[in-house]
């Protein structure tokens, strides 16, 4: 059987539920939310264990706010994870069906790996990042590993054949990780220093308002987050020449407009970032710079989908040969769903953001109640019209 047609018998024949752009774009989006927050993760984690074994005074100082920090970005990266994930199940499910198969017991393992690394880091390491911090950073980037070579071998059906058989026969262990990319794996973990250098510029901006915080300990903050968001950004970019050179001739991917953009803008990053170190105190620059961090990370996320869509093209794969069969129950809910948990989410993000900004007690004033209790109305709504869906389906399919 050639690889053109094991893909073509792989192929989900229910077709997808909604056009296939709508469901890329989206998960571009989710996706660079997740990878921001998994930098963030990794990046406040690596500064902690730092200041809590050979920083100064400083440094110990801020160890703690940076493992809290870090324990948060976890919840945000599992939270957006989830829809990327499943965007990639709908859009190129032959190929990342077949990976997961070939590296089964890695894709079981990856749960415990992340569960493990947070438990760790919500038990101890937000209280005293010690040993167990260090035990907590292995764990995350060793489930970055699965998931880096998993996203690599989909990219390689012509290779699955032969990863599949060992000595002459089939291997069904799923011990394996067949593929990994160094420069492309340290491109995507570089930039968690870059991340948490940001995080730093942010924490000085957010709490200057506060009286109970020393302003020369807030300024230093922001001047070492934009020295870090620098140098990590300089080393990224160094990292993506090298790794660039690295991809099929025949795709010719430093011309194509979508890497083109991400470059340009990366630079332009690089360049802000440069600006900004020099100055006494760069936090009043922190909210542009998480902006531009964003749109950057977001432009690159842009780019990989399309590297992807060159791989996967060359078996004849595209977003337009699906066949799309309309079910506008399902993706209606899914998108409100989607609408309703974002605002429910911005509610909590306003309230934890207005409440650190106020020494002692915070009282929320009348638009931020009358939000709350749209928000509680809103998950109970939902929660009704979820269970309602479901039991008529279950009746229905019954033929009660």
């Amino acid at each position: 059987m050639t690889t053109h047609a094991m893909l073509q018998a792989l192929a989900d024949p229910m077709g997808v539920p909604f056009y296939p752009r709508v469901f890329q774009t989206l998960g571009v989006l989710t996706f660079s939310i997740h990878i921001l927050c998994v930098n963030l993760a990794i990046g406040a984690l690596v500064l902690s264990i730092y200041g809590r074994y050979w920083g100064d005074d400083f440094w110990k100082g801020l160890s703690g706010s940076l493992a809290k920090a870090c324990t948060a970005a976890v919840s945000g990266a599992i939270l957006f994870g989830v829809a990327p994930l499943l965007f990639m199940q709908v859009l190129y499910d032959p190929f990342w069906y077949a990976s997961n198969m070939l590296s089964g017991a890695w894709v079981l393992g990856f749960v415990g790996v992340v569960t493990a690394a947070y438990g760790i880091l919500y038990l101890r390491v937000s209280r005293d990042c010690g040993a167990s911090g260090v035990v907590s950073a292995a764990l995350f980037l060793v489930a970055g590993a699965i998931m880096h070579a998993l996203n690599a071998q989909m990219l390689a059906p012509e290779k699955w054949t032969d990863w599949a058989v060992k000595d002459g026969a089939p291997s069904v262990s799923g011990l394996a990780l067949h593929a990994f990319e160094p420069l492309r794996f340290a491109h995507f973990i570089v930039p968690a220093v870059a991340a948490a250098g940001v995080f730093l510029m942010l924490y000085a901006w957010y709490f200057s308002p506060r009286e109970d915080f020393d302003k020369t300990v807030l300024a230093r903050a922001a001047r070492a987050g934009a020295s870090l968001a620098f140098w990590a950004t300089a080393v990224q970019a160094l990292g993506g020449v090298l790794w660039l050179v690295t991809l099929p001739s025949e795709f010719r991917f430093h011309m194509n407009p979508a890497f083109v953009v991400a470059a340009l803008l990366g630079f332009g990053l690089l360049g802000y970032f440069w600006r900004i170190r020099g100055k006494e105190d760069p936090a009043a620059s922190a909210p542009g710079a998480a902006a531009a961090l964003f749109i950057v990370t977001l432009a690159m996320a842009a780019s990989r989908e399309t590297l992807r869509g060159l791989y996967l093209g060359k078996w004849g794969y595209t977003l337009a040969a699906h066949q799309v069969h309309l079910d506008i129950g399902s993706t209606a809910l899914f998108f409100a769903t989607f609408v309703l948990g974002v605002s429910v989410a911005a509610w909590l993000l306003a309230v934890a953001f207005q409440a650190g900004r106020v020494p002692g007690r915070w009282t929320p004033g009348p638009r931020m109640q009358a939000w709350g209790k749209a928000s509680i109305g809103i998950l109970a709504a939902w929660l009704v019209v979820v269970v309602a869906l479901g039991i008529f389906i279950t009746f229905k399919n019954h033929g009660a």
